[in-house]
This record gives structure tokens, C-alpha cells and sequence, in this order.
């Protein structure tokens, strides 16, 4: 179809695969990368995304929208704890390079702060690399989330863990299926926390609605020939425990679009679902 040629032309030909890069296994990195418009994304990106849209849509949810609210969360929260006078961040499973990066936002409200970023894509590694090469606060580790000790280890060679650090894990724990594998990686993180330190998390969630288990196995489906494995959905509830023994910040545990949002408009196609925050502190 002309259309499907038209899109392709806007993403990255499979020939420009990096060595190692596998370009006809989706990568979720890259399908969020064109969820949000980007270009840094091969065919096999953007035939899976497109199905998670229309496996979406017929639910009433757009996974575009999501994936604004959800990077737009993220600014409001990063922001929100710099100017609480947080000077380090780690920013796990930071996905391909957008507008209003972690690192662009917190040296906006205070130069010198100092920013890590995490992630096992070797794409999202190269790009991040070549665009943080002249910014002396900034580092860019390979690390796994299956291994949050080594991730701390690795991050200690740029961050002093002994002063506030904010940890940040935007939209990656639902490709972890197991539950009890999420709570101690979380649990590892949160220990890590010094008073001040801040725990920043978002989460996709589904309203429990009549009828949503096909579209959701149907999900499931496209995300296991991913290299993320599957994706799982956690309520309010769970999320809630992942910020046990720190001071979960108003409005809590609540949907991106609502976390600290004065926008009194939010876009349509989140009403049935979408990606649930909160951001926790150490006292």
C-alpha cells in the first residue's frame, strides 16, 4: 500500500541495523519511539505498534495518546523533583532520545545536576551516546532492570548514592510479567533511597471492563514476538506498594494526565486506560 510505504519511508531502513541488532524483531523501545512520532524505528517496529494502535482503538484506548501523557508525566515529575533540590537522577530503561529529555529538563532548572541514563537497547545506547557526547553531567551505562544491584554499582561510578539521587522507572515494568520479581526490584531501588531521595514510576493499567481479555491476550500476542517477551497490566492497589515506607506524593497514584496536570482536557482516548504514575520520597 502506498501508505504503509509512505509511513516505512519515515523510519529507519533494516540495512541500517546497527551489528547485533536483529531488525525484524519488533524492539518495544523502538515501538514507543513511534508511538511518539520518532523516526528511529525499523518495519517490523512499526507493523507491531500499528497493531497494539488498532488493538487499542477497538477498545476505546489510543496508545499515541498514552505515550504523550506518559512522556509528558515525566517531565512535570523530573521537574517537580529538581526543583524540590534533587542534583542526580537515574533514569532506567530510558528508551530512544524525544524532545525535553530527563537530562534537558532537570539542567534547565539547575545546571550541573547530574544525569544517568540505563538501557540493554543497543540502539538506544548508540544514540544516546553520540547525544550526550558533550555534556560532561551525563552518562549513559548498559545495564539490565533483571539486575538492579549491578545497575546501582554501575551508577555509583558517576552518582554519589549517599546524597539524594531520584531513580526513575517510566513505563518499563510491565514487560516484566512476574510480580514478585517487580516488587524486589522495586524493593531494591527503594532501599537504595537516602532522605530526599525520590522514587519515580509509571505503569500501564486497563479499566476492568466486560469483554477486554481477547483484546488483551491479543496485546500479549504482539508483544511476545517482541524482544520485551509479553506485557502485564497492575492496578492502583500494586502500584501503591511499590512506594511502601516513602512519602507518596499528592495526588498519588493516579492516571499521567492527572499527575499534577492543570490541563482540564485530557485527551479522549484515555478513558479506558493508559498508564498509571506516582512519585514516592525518602524522609
Amino acid at each position: 500500500m502506498a501508505g504503509d510505504r509512505e509511513q516505512d519511508a519515515q523510519g529507519l531502513p533494516d540495512e541500517r541495523a546497527p551489528q547485533g541488532v536483529d531488525p525484524t524483531v519488533p524492539s518495544v523501545a523502538r515501538m514507543y519511539d513511534y508511538y511518539l512520532g520518532g523516526k528511529d524505528n525499523f518495519h517490523a517496529d512499526r507493523v507491531a505498534a500499528e497493531q497494539i494502535v488498532a488493538i487499542a482503538r477497538e477498545s476505546g484506548a489510543d496508545v499515541r495518546e498514552m505515550a504523550l501523557a506518559n512522556r509528558g508525566f515525566l517531565v512535570r515529575a523530573v521537574r517537580h523533583v529538581a526543583r524540590s533540590g534533587v542534583r542526580q537522577f537515574l533514569d532506567i530503561g530510558t528508551g530512544l532520545p524525544t524532545q525535553d529529555n530527563v537530562h534537558q529538563v532537570v539542567q534547565r532548572e539547575a545546571p550541573g545536576s547530574k544525569v544517568v541514563y540505563v538501557d540493554n537497547d543497543p540502539i538506544v545506547l548508540v544514540h544516546a551516546q553520540a547525544l550526550l557526547a558533550d555534556n560532561p553531567h551525563t552518562a549513559v551505562i548498559e545495564g539490565d532492570l533483571h539486575r538492579p544491584d549491578a545497575i546501582l554499582k554501575a551508577a555509583a561510578a558517576h552518582l554519589d548514592l549517599s546524597q539524594p539521587v531520584a531513580i526513575i522507572v517510566a513505563a518499563v515494568f510491565h514487560f516484566f510479567p512476574d510480580d514478585d520479581e517487580v516488587a524486589a526490584i522495586v524493593a531494591t531501588l527503594r532501599e537504595a533511597l537516602v532522605p530526599g531521595g525520590h522514587l519515580v514510576i509509571s505503569h500501564s493499567y486497563v479499566e476492568p471492563e466486560e469483554g477486554r481479555a481477547d483484546k488483551m491476550d491479543e496485546a500479549r500476542g504482539v508483544y511476545r514476538r517482541s524482544g520485551a517477551g509479553t506485557i502485564a497490566w497492575r492496578d492502583r492497589e500494586t502500584m501503591r506498594g511499590y512506594f511502601a515506607g516513602l512519602e507518596l506524593l499528592e495526588p498519588g497514584i493516579v492516571p499521567v494526565q492527572e499527575w499534577r496536570d492543570d490541563d482540564p482536557y485530557p485527551a479522549p482516548g484515555l478513558a479506558k486506560g493508559g498508564v498509571l504514575a506516582g512519585v514516592g520520597r525518602r524522609p
